[in-house]
């Protein structure tokens, strides 16, 4: 009879654990890959809400009528009307630029794919409702961490990342419940297209080549960063929000000096946590981002769907090795930004985006992708951001000064 008992109050609780999930960025990656994992277990996630840019406006009319949300934000309103005319008239639409940013209050738990700085609306939208918030786009943290770090301490307010390395170190940490127990973040990074060249055999690197990630499949821009080494000097900054000193009580008392970065190309650990008695606690799987977002939104518990099991019997070796700061500069420039503080990673973020898109628009080389970067850094203001406004300033200042510097590059090219 207490088996029986015991039985109804597990399936009591797992009936009440089903989360509504909002989705910002249905359309890309992350995006695809949520909706991936809510249609694994649909006892446990509904689609509360979507949102996209509408470029692709067949694509979210399949998602909408698959998942049936209760809310549709489209930023493109000529897509956004076209879109509402094929889908359930009882579906609240919003149409504009503005209309992402609404999603941060809908359902239990919200999940930003949204790629780039446009995503921080959706970041602070979440944090102030007081939500969960499944973080992909690292950039939004980035760039306004001393904002988001504010927005973060509102009641009921939580944070999970969503992407493999800091979902990695958020299930080490769980080892732990002494904050100064932990030494050192090491994240791991596959190396990516260009892993063992030197700078000279880099000197004219295609669109194709950068593109061609060995192991993981992500959005051009993210797999451009991938191949410069950015991406991980932009995890190097997350980190150190999430898990460092800025997040206050939330944090373990690293700080750049104690995150590190180790190459290891079969993308296996996704990151490890090394302790004060000198154990080291890691986090394996195959490569799948679909295991981190289903950890994010399940959390604290687990989904039960084994997405990147690992076979044991045909995994046969584990290879680490320092990343080359030479052939790859653009790492060493996130740490400077990152020991800078203030608005200086929002002017390396900004000046990344502008520099990867014109790269990927044939404007400039792929070794001047590091260059635009730092003559952009060195017109950084010493700007403190003290709320959004402060940071979109920031962004609009460095766009501008990184447009020029690309500008030129190109003048002298000609």
């Amino acid at each position: 009879m207490a088996m029986a008992t015991t039985k109804q109050s597990n399936d009591d609780r797992s009936a009440s654990r089903q989360q509504k999930v909002s989705l910002a960025g249905s359309t890309g990656s992350i995006g695809t890959q949520t909706l991936d994992v809510i249609a694994s277990e649909p006892e446990r996630f509904s689609l509360e809400a979507l949102g996209a840019t509408g470029r692709l406006p067949e694509v979210v009319i399949e998602q909408v009528q698959k998942f049936r949300p209760a809310v549709v934000a489209i930023t493109d309103p000529v897509n956004g009307k076209l879109i509402a005319e094929k889908i359930d008239s009882s579906i609240d639409v919003r149409l504009g630029e503005d209309s992402i940013e609404s999603l941060g209050e809908c359902g239990d738990v919200v999940v930003n794919g949204v790629v780039g700085f446009a995503g921080l609306s959706v970041t602070l939208s979440a944090l102030l409702a007081g939500k969960r918030l499944a973080l992909a786009n690292k950039e939004s943290l980035i760039a306004a961490g001393p904002v988001v770090q504010k927005a973060r301490r509102t009641a009921g307010a939580e944070l999970v990342p969503i992407d493999s390395e800091h979902g990695a170190i958020h299930q080490c940490l769980r080892s732990t419940s002494h904050r100064t127990n932990v030494a050192r973040l090491l994240l791991t990074a596959s190396g990516g297209p260009f892993r063992g060249k030197s700078a000279d055999e880099l000197s004219s690197v295609t669109i194709a080549d950068a593109l061609a990630h060995p192991t993981w499949s992500m959005g051009p821009k993210i797999t451009i960063d991938s191949s410069t080494l950015m991406n991980k000097g932009l995890e190097v900054i997350e980190a150190n929000e999430l898990f460092g000193q800025p997040a206050g009580d939330d944090g373990y008392g690293i700080d750049f000096d104690t995150i590190e970065v180790v190459v290891h190309p079969q993308s296996i650990i996704h990151s490890m946590v090394e302790f004060s008695d000198g154990s080291t606690i890691a986090q394996l799987s195959q490569p799948d981002m679909r295991l981190p977002i289903g950890y994010a939104l399940a959390y604290p518990e687990r989904i039960g769907t084994p997405f990147g099991k690992i076979d044991w019997s045909s995994l046969r070796q584990l290879d680490f090795e320092p990343p080359d700061f030479t052939a790859f500069p653009c790492l060493g420039l996130a740490y400077e930004a990152g020991r800078a503080g203030g608005a200086a990673p929002a002017w390396l973020n900004a000046a990344n985006e502008i520099a990867v898109a014109a790269f990927l628009g044939g404007r400039i080389a792929w070794r001047s992708i590091p260059e635009v970067i730092s003559e952009t850094l060195q017109d950084y203001d010493g700007l403190q951001p003290q709320n959004s406004a402060d940071v979109i300033y920031a962004d609009t200042c460095a766009r501008k000064v990184a447009a020029n510097v690309v500008a030129q590059m190109e003048e002298v090219a000609r």
